[in-house]
C-alpha cells in the first residue's frame, strides 16, 4: 500500500498571531554627539572653532561645513577627511579614512575589519581635511581598442601632454604614434637599428624623442611623422632614459627645449634639440645611469647602478651633490612635480595656449602653484628593497633643519626589488611597485606608509596615476592591469586582456594605454 503523506500543517491565522505577546522592537542606540576640530592637512592650522556634531554626520555634510568655515560657499571644493589615532600601540592603523561618517568609520568599525575602535566619543576629534582635485577623472571600465602592428614586444609607452596621442616603442626597432581620439595608428617612426627602449614627449607636443639599444637618440615631429634632422650620436652603449627640459625654464632665444639622455655607458648627455649639438656631458657615475629626471628648479637628477643619485646643475652641468644611501642599484627616480612638468601648459580645462610665450607663463604658473605648498621633493627606489625620500635639492632653499644630503625618510616594506615609483599629480601620495607583487602607497610629504595594494600575482612593473590623484593603475607580469581606488585601497576594476606580461602603462585624461610582450597596444 502506498505511503500516505501526513496532512499539511494548518497555517496559523493572523488572528491567532495577533494574540501572542509582541516581541519588543529593539530600540536604536542613541547616536553620540562628538566634538570635532577641523584641521587643514596642508599647514596644520585649525579651521575655525571646535564644533559639536552628531557622530553620524555624513561626508557630504562635513564637506559643506569645511567649505562654510573657509568661506568658499559658492564654489565648494571636494575634501577628503582622515583621523590620526593618538595611541602609541603599533597595531593601530596610521590613519583612519572617513568615507561615510565618523560613527561608521572610526567609532564602530565593522566586525570584519578586526580593528578595535581606537576612538571613544569622549575624544576631541581632530579631523584632517585635504582638498581634492576640483575635477574628476572618469573611471576606466573596459578595453576600448586593441591595436596590433608592432612585430615584437612593446617596451615603453608615453602619452602626449594633451593626451591626444600616445607613442609606443618596441623591440622591432620602430616607434609608433597612435591617435587617442580615433584609436588608430598615426605614424610609424623607423630608423633605429636596435630595440626602442624609451620614448618621451616635450611639453609642447612638438618633439618626440626616442632612445634605442643602438645608442642613438632620434627626434621626430609628431605632426608629420618625419625625423627632425639626423640622430644624436655619442653614447657608446644603449639609452636608458630621456628627459626634456621643463617648459618654464626654456630660454626664449633657443626656441626648443634641451634634452637629457642617460645611457648604460655611465654618462648623461645634454643636447640642444634645435641645433642638435651636444651642450655638455655629465660624467662621474661609475656604472650605468638608469634614470634621469630634469627638475623644475633647473637641476638634473640621475640614478645609477653605482648605488648613487647625483644632482647636477642644469645651467652648466656642474655636480651639486651626490646622494649615496642606497645599498644596491638605483632603478627609479620620481619628482613630486613630474606630472606638472610633463604636461606643461595643458591642464584639465583643455585650453590651448596661443604662442610659446603664453605657454611658458602658463607652465610656470602651474609649477609655482604646486611648489607653493611643498617644495619639489625627490624619491628614489632601488634593488635594496627600499625607497628614500629626499628633501628639496635646489640650492635656493637650504632650510636649517633638513640637510639635503640626508634623506627625509627611508621607506621600507617591499620584500623584493623596487621597480618603479611615481608621485601623484598633486604630490600628496607616492606609489611604488616591486617584484614582491605589491603596490604600496606612502604619504608624499613624510614618507609614512599608508597602505599596501595586494592583488597582483606576479611582479608589478609599472604604476601610473590619474590626473586627479584619485585612481592608480598598475601593470604586472601576470598579464593584467589593475585599477585601484584610493578611498578604499581596494581593486576598483581588473583590466585583463593582455595575453602576456604587461611592460608599460600610462594614464592620461580618462584613457589608459598599455603595451607588453604580446605585441599589442590596448586602451
Amino acid at each position: 500500500m502506498a505511503t500516505l503523506l501526513p496532512p499539511p500543517k494548518r497555517q496559523k491565522s493572523s488572528y491567532s498571531q495577533s494574540l501572542k505577546p509582541r516581541a519588543p522592537t529593539p530600540e536604536k542606540a542613541p547616536v553620540p554627539s562628538i566634538v570635532v576640530q577641523f584641521k587643514s592637512a596642508e599647514d596644520g592650522s585649525s579651521l575655525g572653532p571646535a564644533i559639536n556634531l552628531p557622530a553620524d554626520t555624513d561626508r557630504n555634510a562635513l564637506q559643506m561645513l569645511v567649505n562654510k568655515l573657509r568661506g568658499e560657499g559658492e564654489d565648494p571644493l571636494p575634501y577628503a577627511f582622515h583621523l590620526v589615532p593618538r595611541s602609541t600601540e603599533t597595531a593601530a592603523p596610521a590613519r583612519v579614512q572617513i568615507n561615510n561618517s565618523i560613527l561608521a568609520d572610526a567609532l564602530a568599525p565593522a566586525a570584519s575589519s578586526s580593528k578595535a575602535p581606537v576612538f571613544s566619543p569622549e575624544d576631541v576629534f581632530e579631523l584632517w581635511c585635504e582638498p581634492q582635485a576640483v575635477f574628476r577623472v572618469r573611471s576606466v571600465g573596459r578595453c576600448s581598442a586593441t591595436l596590433s602592428g608592432h612585430a615584437s614586444p612593446i617596451l615603453c609607452c608615453a602619452h602626449s601632454p594633451t593626451g591626444r596621442y600616445a607613442a609606443t616603442g618596441s623591440g622591432d626597432a620602430t616607434c609608433r604614434i597612435w591617435d587617442m581620439e580615433t584609436e588608430t595608428p598615426k605614424w610609424t617612426l623607423s630608423g633605429h637599428k636596435g630595440w626602442v627602449l624609451c620614448v618621451e614627449w616635450d611639453a609642447r607636443e612638438k618633439i618626440l624623442a626616442t632612445g634605442g639599444h643602438d645608442g642613438q637618440v632620434r627626434l621626430w615631429s609628431p605632426s608629420t611623422g618625419q625625423p627632425l634632422g639626423a640622430p644624436l650620436l655619442g653614447h657608446t652603449k644603449w639609452i636608458t632614459s630621456l628627459a626634456f627640459e621643463p617648459l618654464h625654464l626654456m630660454s626664449s632665444r633657443v626656441g626648443s627645449p634641451r634634452l637629457a639622455t642617460s645611457s648604460k655607458d655611465g654618462t648623461v648627455r645634454i643636447w640642444n634639440t634645435g641645433t642638435r649639438k651636444l651642450d655638455f656631458v655629465l660624467t662621474g657615475h661609475a656604472a650605468s645611469v638608469n634614470v634621469v629626471r630634469w627638475g623644475g628648479e633647473n637641476v638634473i637628477y640621475t640614478g645609477s647602478s653605482d648605488r648613487t643619485v647625483k644632482v647636477w646643475s642644469g645651467v652648466d652641468g656642474k655636480l651639486i651633490r651626490t646622494l649615496s644611501e642606497h645599498a644596491h642599484w638605483v632603478n627609479t627616480v620620481a619628482l613630486s612635480t613630474d606630472f606638472v612638468l610633463r604636461t606643461g601648459p595643458y591642464d584639465h580645462t583643455g585650453k590651448v595656449p596661443k604662442d610659446d610665450e603664453e605657454a611658458k607663463s602658463l607652465a610656470l604658473a602651474r609649477y609655482k602653484d604646486l611648489v607653493s605648498t611643498h617644495p619639489e621633493t625627490l624619491i628614489t627606489g632601488s634593488d635594496d628593497h627600499t625607497l628614500f625620500l629626499w628633501p628639496d635639492q635646489a640650492a635656493s632653499s637650504f632650510s636649517s633643519s633638513a640637510t639635503p644630503k640626508k634623506p627625509l625618510a627611508r621607506l621600507t616594506g617591499h620584500q623584493k626589488q623596487v621597480n618603479h615609483v611615481a608621485f601623484s599629480p598633486d604630490g600628496r601620495w607616492i606609489a611604488s611597485a616591486g617584484f614582491d607583487n605589491a603596490v604600496k602607497i606612502w604619504e608624499g610629504r613624510t614618507g609614512k606608509f599608508v597602505a599596501s595594494l595586494r592583488g597582483h600575482v606576479a611582479a608589478v612593473y609599472r604604476v601610473a596615476w590619474s590626473a586627479d590623484s584619485r585612481m592608480l593603475v598598475s601593470a604586472s607580469k601576470d598579464s593584467t592591469l589593475k585599477l585601484w581606488d584610493l578611498r578604499t585601497y581596494k581593486i576598483r576594476i581588473d583590466l585583463p586582456g593582455h595575453t602576456d606580461e604587461v611592460y608599460c602603462v600610462d594614464f592620461v585624461a580618462d584613457k589608459v594605454v598599455s603595451g607588453g610582450r604580446d605585441k599589442t597596444v590596448k586602451m
